[in-house]
């Protein structure tokens, strides 16, 4: 066949050129494959950078929030408590306040306010907590260091994804799930 002095062009995967492109190819692929079982970006919206001052035990802490030191209450979690007026140091309450602080400073701190109240009858704030955008609470009671608790609507934004998280701990028997009829509606039996 007459090909009046064209060139026929073909394209070949020959080469360093070549060869880096198939690599970036695969390389995205594999990068789009493991992206799917992530969780989509968190809405940020309303979120409010704070400094920690310092954590109290695994639900409470104290941060300077408009230019004030003030304590918060985390929302929607319970966790046992260091000293509990009637039973002391209740189990799992030293791993939940060390785990919770190893969270607090390993990134970014911030909080989100619900649509009630922001305050509870102590004065303290009532908010959401995030680490890099993760939320510190789902982590908590994931890990079965919280238990879902003290729901009053309407502050109850996150409340189907922690009763998920507790629903997985309790099935998994960790924290505070390990020990039979330790956790109760109306908190923790010694």
């Amino acid at each position: 066949m007459k090909n009046n002095g064209q060139r026929r062009v073909t394209t070949r995967w020959k080469g360093k050129s070549g060869f880096s492109t198939l690599i970036a190819l695969i390389a995205v692929g594999v990068f789009m494959f493991f992206s799917l079982d992530e969780e989509p970006d968190v809405d940020r919206t309303g979120f409010i950078p704070v400094e920690l001052v310092r954590t109290i035990d695994g639900d409470t802490i104290k941060i300077l929030y408009n230019g004030k030191e003030q304590n918060l209450r985390y929302l929607l979690i319970d966790t046992p408590e260091l000293n509990h007026k009637q039973q002391g140091k209740q189990p799992f309450s030293e791993e939940a306040a060390k785990r919770n602080d190893e969270l607090l400073k390993s990134g970014k701190l911030e909080i989100e306010f619900d649509i009630g109240e922001r305050e509870d009858k102590y004065g303290r704030l009532l908010a959401y907590v995030y680490i890099d955008g993760q939320s510190v609470q789902q982590k908590l009671v994931e890990e079965g260091l919280a238990r879902v608790a003290y729901i009053y609507p309407p502050n109850t934004k996150h409340l189907d994804p922690y009763k998920a998280a507790e629903k997985k701990a309790q099935n998994t028997g960790i924290g505070i799930w390990s020990i039979e009829d330790y956790v109760t509606n109306r908190g923790f039996n010694n």
